[in-house]
């Protein structure tokens, strides 16, 4: 019963025995091969670790993935075993659960078959067999053809013939396929053996192209005497050129490098002197209007002096003075006479005073002697610097 409810897991067409899995004779290949299939999957499915066989351990592994207990699937362990040394091959599963619903999947009493579908079903049923694998597989086949077409005979005549023509259309159909496919690998070959040819008379053409090309170049740029130092002249020819852009390159890039740092420089001592022109400017306001103002409070003094002096002379002409007033008036123009002069030679100490001032000021605002250049808009310097005014 274990056994059973794990074929019904396995394969979906197995009911109560052969009759359920063999729903038509015709279809018994197909089936063969579906269950050498569902084998391998269930096979996989038990040996997890791929070591190649299974254990009771393994098959009660399969508890999560059934609806069986660990009892039943070691019962199923026991009944598929059958050399009695605790693990499953898989040619040993695969025919005891062949044998339980009824199909042999392993057909011949050899045991070189036996041993050969073995190594078949251990490598994992690969597609890339090798050329004996595939004649194997043919055999396999034919065998299994003729014992479906025995047991047809025996229990189902009246379908012996429909098995018989699709045997001859299934036969033809290959045929066909077959020699289609030889069809396309000969035009293939051709094809290839075509485009080689082509390729090689390509490559041959123009291999023959460049060494015309090559004796043409050396017999244009060689004389027939320095053919044996052609390559040395056909080397410096175009390596003299690339020298040569080498060193102009070398120096222009060396000037370049020159002209930022002179720009550098002279940018830094145009700033400098921008800032010596504007202290400069301002000095030369403070000074002027300290001028300015000095001259006003000295033309003041000046007309009040001369103010009071014609207001002694008008009372000296107008108002005639008595006797005792004459050394009064007198006192009185020498001390105006005395004023003027001593007003005249203060006036020229001043002045003396200022030009001595103006000197130093100009010597503190006088630009170091170097080559002329332009620092505005609007002012020159070539090592003095000029005001307007004459001051």
């Amino acid at each position: 019963m274990a056994l059973s409810s794990l074929s019904a897991s396995v394969v979906s067409r197995s009911s109560s025995g052969p009759t359920g899995c063999l729903a038509g004779l015709l279809e018994a290949g197909d089936v063969q091969v579906e269950m050498l299939e569902k084998a391998r999957e269930l096979f996989q499915l038990c040996d997890k670790e791929e070591k190649g066989f299974i254990t009771k351990v393994d098959m009660q592994r399969l508890q999560s993935e059934l609806p069986l207990t660990p009892e039943q699937l070691e019962a199923v362990f026991d009944s598929l075993e059958q050399d009695n040394n605790g693990y499953l091959t898989p040619v040993e599963f695969s025919m005891g659960l062949g044998k339980f619903i009824g199909i042999e999947l392993y057909q011949g009493s050899g045991s070189t078959d036996h041993s050969r579908h073995e190594e078949t079903f251990e490598s994992g049923w690969s597609d890339d067999l090798d050329q004996t694998d595939d004649e194997e597989e043919k055999r396999f086949f034919l065998n299994l053809v003729r014992e479906l077409w025995t047991r047809l005979r025996k229990e189902r005549p009246d379908l012996l013939a429909s098995f018989e023509e699709f045997l001859f259309h299934v036969s033809s159909y290959i045929r066909e396929v077959h020699y289609e496919k030889e069809s396309m690998e000969q035009a293939l070959k051709r094809k290839e053996t075509d485009h080689d040819r082509e390729v090689r008379c390509l490559y041959e053409e123009m291999e023959q192209q460049i060494k015309a090309e090559k004796e043409r170049l050396l017999c244009q740029v060689n004389p027939p005497y320095m053919c044996s130092v052609g390559w040395l002249l056909l080397f410096f020819v175009c390596l003299f050129p690339l020298s040569q852009l080498e060193h102009q390159i070398q120096s222009l890039n060396s000037e370049q490098l020159e002209t930022r740092l002179q720009n550098e420089r002279l940018q830094l001592l145009n700033e400098n002197l921008l800032e010596q022109l504007e202290r400069s400017k301002w000095e030369l306001e403070v000074a002027k209007g300290h001028l300015e103002r000095l001259q006003k409070e000295a033309q003041c003094e000046e007309e009040q002096k001369d103010r009071y002096g014609w207001i002694a002379l008008s009372n000296i002409g107008v108002c005639p003075a008595p006797k005792e007033n004459l050394v009064t008036t007198l006192l009185v123009s020498l001390t105006f006479l005395w004023s003027r002069e001593m007003n005249k030679k203060l006036r020229d100490d001043r002045d003396a005073f200022e030009a001595k001032k103006l000197v130093s000021l100009r010597k503190k605002i006088l630009i170091p002697s170097h080559r002329p250049f332009i620092c505005c808009c609007y002012c020159h310097h070539s090592g003095v610097l000029h005001f307007h005014g004459g001051h």
